[in-house]
């Protein structure tokens, strides 16, 4: 599943929100690869918290070699201290068994999700142990390829409307009215505004 970005969605965007005209002609954004499979998303989300990009892979390479295919009866039939030995914590490892826990029970059914809406699929994510909203919209957006994906939760996205808008501070109610006007391309607005806040681009 490939996330395209397209100059007729980068001009609506403008359009609709025309301080990101600048942006857009500055920024090089590049279609990207949506894994599709939420579970294995979910689970490299849980391996990644807290932890440098570098340092994840690492993790995720060894918990992909232990288990041969990262899946539900895998993860719950490893042993403890092999989990360990990939460099996962204790409590990674909880939520990762509840996570497979969840899938084989049918507690949160994974493969239907992507059938499910935006909120539908946040609802059903943050039921697990470990996973919480800014989670389950990061995986809208990298794994399912959601297109309105704005997140309050998220202090990149926030700090780039501060930054765009010349704002020094954004209130909760503040930023739906942003998400408004860049609904329905929340997820291009927020590529953006990440671009914006890791620097490198010409302010006006």
């Amino acid at each position: 599943m490939i996330f395209e970005i397209t100059e007729r969605d980068k001009a609506a965007l403008c359009r609709q929100a025309p301080e990101f005209g600048e942006i857009v002609r500055q920024a090089d954004l590049k279609s990207f690869e949506c894994s599709g499979d939420l579970f294995y998303a979910l689970v490299q989300s849980i391996i990644s918290q807290q932890l440098s990009v570098r340092v994840a892979a690492v993790i995720l390479k060894r918990v992909e070699l232990l288990l041969g295919t990262v899946s539900a009866e895998n993860l719950l039939s490893a042993e403890t201290e092999a989990l360990r030995g990939c460099g996962l914590s204790g409590r990674k490892i909880e939520y990762l068994r509840g996570i497979a826990e969840a899938a084989l029970s049918g507690t949160v059914a994974f493969d239907a999700l992507a059938e499910r809406s935006d909120s539908e699929v946040i609802a059903e994510l943050v039921k697990l142990k470990g996973v919480g909203v800014w989670t389950a919209e990061m995986l809208l957006i990298f794994a399912l390829g959601r297109p309105d994906i704005l997140s309050f939760k998220d202090l990149g996205i926030r700090r780039g409307i501060m930054m765009l808008n010349h704002l020094d501070s954004l209130t909760e109610s503040e930023f739906e009215a942003y998400r408004k006007r860049y609904s329905p391309y929340g997820t291009l607005a927020s590529l953006y505004l990440w671009q914006i806040k890791d620097g490198g681009l010409n302010m006006v």
